[in-house]
């Protein structure tokens, strides 16, 4: 793969994927809203692996920046070969609150702007017959928190669905479905994880890789490491009245976490 679009690709899971695509003399394209981070995220990586890196200012709350976004997806200057839907961030409102806010805001960035690129990306992938979209998600979707649970349980159909409609015209989707992962995300959020088992907690760029070899293997999932793969697959078996109560477990535990 020639170029990697990649939507919060200076923090986190987003710049572990800038990195393992750059560490492979892959261009990239770093989609993000901090104009002076994207600056300084690009250099470094040109610095340290050589590579061209195009940025792209956007806030993917907005839609005007979503439409940026998708026309660069488009393109036949410099395609794009792969297409890492990454950007998003924890929605800590809850279900009952009269502003819904925080909702909207979530919807556009880690639903509408998913669709909006996830799009584009297959259109323009399909028309040159190959390509990879790596839709990020989290196995926060296999229980029923929260709203951040519900979108990310989007994110996976979503990915799912997109790749029964590509199949046969050589692009690969792939729903990446992590557990916690030690980036800022969790402290961002005003989450501390101090009650997370240690041996639960992810490291982003072995994330990556593991997630890599999956698209490789043209896997419609990802969940990477075995112990994620074993907790996934109990989720998905289990009770969704067992689910329930543990998903009740877990928010307690949150909520005295804040």
């Amino acid at each position: 793969m020639h170029r990697a679009l990649i939507t919060g690709g200076t923090a986190g899971i987003g710049a572990a994927f800038a990195r393992a695509f750059a560490g492979r003399g892959t261009a990239l394209v770093l989609v993000a809203r901090d104009p002076e981070r994207l600056a300084e995220t690009a250099a470094q990586l040109t610095r340290e692996h050589g590579v061209e890196v195009e940025t792209i200012v956007a806030d993917l709350a907005d839609r005007e920046a979503q439409q940026r976004v998708a026309d660069r997806l488009e393109s036949d200057t410099d395609p794009v070969d792969v297409l890492v839907n990454n950007a998003g961030f924890s929605v800590r409102a809850g279900l009952l609150d009269e502003d819904i806010s925080p909702h909207d805001l979530g919807f556009e960035v880690m639903i509408r702007a998913v669709l909006k690129l996830g799009g584009a990306a297959g259109r323009a992938m399909k028309r040159r017959g190959h390509g990879w979209i790596i839709n990020v998600g989290s196995v926060s979707a296999l229980v029923t928190q929260n709203n951040y649970s519900a979108i990310k349980a989007w994110v996976g159909n979503y990915s799912e669905s997109l790749g029964v409609q590509l199949a046969g015209t050589g692009v690969q989707v792939t729903a990446l479905m992590p557990g916690w992962v030690r980036t800022e995300f969790h402290s961002r959020a005003g989450i501390k994880g101090s009650s997370i088992p240690g041996v639960l907690w992810l490291d982003a760029d072995r994330l990556v890789e593991d997630c890599l070899k999956d698209v490789a293997r043209g896997k419609p999932v990802s969940v990477p490491s075995l112990r994620w793969k074993l907790i996934s697959a109990v989720l998905r078996t289990t009770p969704r009245g067992l689910v329930a109560r543990l998903s009740e477990l877990l928010s307690h535990r949150r909520s005295r976490e804040k």
